[in-house]
């Protein structure tokens, strides 16, 4: 599964990172954890490759990671800001 972001600007923050949705007008803003689950998204990599790598990095529960990042995108999605296909 990948995900298109419909997010026209990302600006890092000390904090983590603020989006722009030029649609609507709306900043959005994601704290550092949802930055790193945000760019390789971005760059095109899919939900499974972003939670091993954190998993590997962090050492954290590769079940836990996968569904923290699913909240992430389904959160992303209800604000209208991203769409998941089922490319694999």
């Amino acid at each position: 599964m990948r995900c298109q972001c419909k997010v026209n600007s990302v600006c890092d923050t000390a904090g983590g990172a603020v989006l722009l949705d030029e649609r609507s007008g709306r900043y959005r803003q994601m704290n550092t954890t949802g930055a790193r689950v945000l760019h390789p998204l971005l760059a095109g990599h899919t939900p499974h490759t972003v939670a091993d790598q954190l998993t590997a990095a962090h050492q954290a529960a590769p079940a836990q990671v996968a569904a923290d990042i699913e909240v992430l995108l389904a959160q992303l999605a209800a604000a209208g800001l991203t769409e998941q296909d089922t490319v694999r």
